[in-house]
């Protein structure tokens, strides 16, 4: 039992130590047609929103409400590649309309937001939309980032393990721990797999944990993503059956090795086929590396598991003799799969970050150097592990390089974790000289409500401000007055007011035109009530 708790205690504070990165929406909005706050004198049949990578309309959360806040849209709504059409009803009267959108985009994620274009001239007063998209829930973000931590972990458990017990296990030591943690890591897997396809529901859908029915988990498994863990889910079961018939045998059959490994490929697969690569420009070679840095970090770090909680400790572990045999295999083997892992990463950073500059300039690349300076950590504690090797030095020293290979490996997989979470920098930067197109996004605690910030692209030029306003138990909150302006003290900009519409109770979207770059200083007023209001501010790198 001591065993498994150190194991978990590693896991869990791996997780703690990573900051935890907001689902932000992995594709951005480029443009529409009618443009945001234009004034057509013919209006059009059909509104089109061209996002930056392929996106999905999600049921009943995309809606054109016209001057007489009626619904203006017709028919249902259609995406063509990243291409988002919305049909706008005969004869149209003159006003201002409201279009608010949902969508999912190519790699998961949702996206939302809201704009205006008037058919003639503008409304005296704005429409509104109560029933429009309110945000994701920040307890549904959390639990998904907690959720990929737990799946990632599980993964771990089940293919180090696995490979040590099939070719490397001293035939005189008792199976029972090693099998208890396997098994551990196939209900790990089960369970997030299982806790995914749940949370896919209010996270698409932007409803809370407890509004999710039963036709909103009937439409997230008619999705892709529905069908891709789905199919994890029959593997995962396929695997535990032919895996533990093999374990009954003195010796594994060369057939069976074939079958776990097929299914461990395709196993692995799951993974990028409902993340970041699925949305990739080149999906086929960024699914297939993603999937070979999964494994081989997989093998890797459940291998070192095994070793410094099973192999190495004295008096319980292998002896001397066994050892001898066990370790050479053990170090070419992780040598190799070492060098999938960085080969691996690197033609994943080459795609995902695209420019030097996006490894500093975005948050992905932040987090992928300090990811990449761990594993620099962990490589050099495993050369000196390896030189123990050749030397046949001290086990208990061995064992204890082991356990901090293990230990910084989980906060590699706790990196990991947040990074699937995190706009790519190809997305965030278009290019070297490119600005920011998916923009700053940031959440603002205050006393009375917590501020979700959202603008794009945070470059010089027009920039759209979303705010979406939730309690301390993460309700939407009703906001009465929303009142925003920015500041640039080194240009000597002060206080420009910048106009507020209000989308639902908690929602509000603006525009404004920033002149330089710079951090800007904005600041946000919202009333609660007749008599309760607070300010909070954020500090917004415009490039």
């Amino acid at each position: 039992m001591k065993k498994f708790l150190a194991v978990a205690a590693l896991l869990i504070s791996a997780f703690l130590l990573v900051p935890a990165a907001p689902a932000f929406a992995h594709a951005a909005l480029l443009g529409t047609n009618p443009g945001q706050g234009s004034i057509v004198q013919t209006a059009p049949s059909d509104v089109t929103l061209t996002f930056s990578e392929p996106v999905s309309p999600v049921s009943d959360k995309i809606r054109i409400i016209g001057p007489d806040g009626e619904r203006a849209d017709r028919g249902t709504p259609s995406a063509d590649g990243t291409v988002l059409k919305i049909g706008l009803r005969d004869s149209p009267p003159i006003g201002t309309y409201l279009v608010t959108y949902r969508v999912i985009s190519a790699d998961s994620h949702p996206v939302a937001g809201g704009f205006t274009f008037s058919v003639g001239a503008p409304s005296a007063t704005p429409p509104t939309d109560k029933a429009a998209d309110q945000g994701t829930d920040p307890t549904v973000t959390k639990a998904i980032g907690i959720n990929k931590f737990i799946g990632y972990a599980g993964l771990t458990l089940i293919a180090g393990p696995a490979l040590v017990l099939l070719l490397l296990w001293p035939a005189r030591l008792s199976r029972r721990g090693p099998r208890r943690l396997l098994w551990t890591g196939f209900g790990l897997v089960g369970f997030s797999s299982l806790a995914a396809l749940f949370l896919q529901a209010p996270y698409t859908n932007g409803t809370s944990l407890g509004g999710v029915t039963t036709g909103d988990l009937t439409d997230v498994l008619g999705e892709t993503f529905g069908t891709v863990l789905l199919l994890r889910l029959g593997v995962l079961v396929i695997s535990a059956i032919v895996l533990n018939a093999t374990l009954k045998r003195d010796a594994p059959a060369r057939s069976d090795l074939m079958i776990l490994a097929i299914l461990g490929a395709v196993g692995a697969a799951t993974w990028p086929l409902v993340g970041h690569p699925a949305a990739s420009p080149v999906p086929t070679i960024t699914i297939v590396v993603d999937a070979i840095h999964l494994a081989s970090m997989a093998l890797w770090i459940g291998g070192l598991v095994m070793l410094g909680f099973f192999l190495l400790p004295r008096n319980r572990g292998a002896d001397d003799r066994e050892l001898g045999a066990i370790l050479p295999v053990w170090s070419r083997w992780a040598g190799l799969a070492v060098s999938s892992l960085l080969l691996a990463g690197v033609v994943q950073a080459l795609i995902e970050v695209g420019t030097v500059s996006a490894l500093v300039d975005t948050t992905y690349g932040r987090l992928l150097l300090v990811k990449a300076g761990l594993v620099a950590i962990v490589l050099a504690v495993a050369f000196a592990s390896r030189t123990l090797v050749v030397r046949s030095g001290s086990p208990s020293t061995l064992r204890r390089n082991v356990l901090i290979e293990v230990a910084v490996a989980a906060v590699i997989i706790g990196i990991t974790s947040a990074l699937v979470q995190t706009t790519p920098a190809r997305v965030a930067r278009t290019d070297s000289a490119a600005p920011v197109t998916v923009g700053f996004n940031t959440a603002i605690t205050g006393k009375l409500y917590s501020l979700q910030v959202q603008v794009e692209p945070a470059a010089i030029g027009e920039n759209t401000i979303h705010l979406y306003a939730y309690t301390a138990d993460g309700r939407p909150q009703k906001v009465l007055e929303w009142k925003v302006t920015a500041t640039q003290a080194a240009q000597g900009i002060e206080g420009v007011d910048v106009p507020m519409l209000g989308i639902t109770d908690n929602h509000a979207s603006g525009s404004i035109s920033l002149p330089v770059a710079g951090d800007w200083v904005f600041k946000f007023t919202l009333r609660t009530t007749e008599i309760d209001q607070e300010t909070v501010t954020a500090t917004v790198p415009i490039r």
